[in-house]
């Protein structure tokens, strides 16, 4: 059997055409949702000149959205030096929630030391961004807002509102005018 054979016996190489979605009903994980995280692999990335730490979180709890992937950037070399502070504040407190070990080597961190990260669980706040071009949304995804140390509470992704109910029926005999 070909390594391209799928289990249905069908050639993955034959009928590929160069287009692929892995889901098409992927949805966001809603906005404000607290969840219990493991990091699974922190690294500096970069793109297009900018030079980030990107922190892959692997979601433990609630069930609803295990084994789900949010990605951060976190931006500590930012040419705006406010950015760039915030970032190290974010990157300092998922250290001290990790054990501290990065922040006691007091340099700029390579993808070797962000390895001391790696495993550490901690609560994360997801977030949802959302890119525009002029006033057409092109892209919405996740990210994360917030960490914080971990809790033996029980994360839950957050209520969705309810829309106010309607009434067919206004009174107005108590307006003034």
């Amino acid at each position: 059997m070909s390594f391209w054979t799928t289990s249905e016996g069908k050639s993955a190489a034959t009928e590929a055409t160069g287009k692929f979605e892995a889901s098409e009903n992927y949805e966001l994980i809603p906005d404000g949702t607290t969840a219990m995280a493991i990091i699974t692999k922190p690294s500096i990335e970069q793109y297009q000149g900018d030079e980030y730490i990107n922190v892959e979180w692997t979601i433990v709890k609630p069930d609803a959205f295990k084994n789900r992937k949010v990605f951060q950037k976190v931006r500590v070399w930012d040419n705006n030096v406010k950015k760039a502070d915030k970032a190290k504040a974010m990157l300092a407190n998922i250290d001290k929630n990790a054990g501290g070990k990065l922040a006691k080597m007091d340099k700029d961190p390579t993808n070797e030391t962000l390895s001391v990260l790696t495993g550490k669980t901690m609560l994360i706040k997801i977030l949802i961004y959302t890119i525009k071009e002029g006033d057409v949304v092109t892209k919405t995804g996740n990210y994360v807002g917030a960490v914080s140390p971990r809790s033996t509470e029980e994360p839950a992704p957050v209520p969705t509102p309810k829309p106010a109910p309607v009434d067919d029926v206004f009174d107005d005999s108590d307006v003034p005018f």
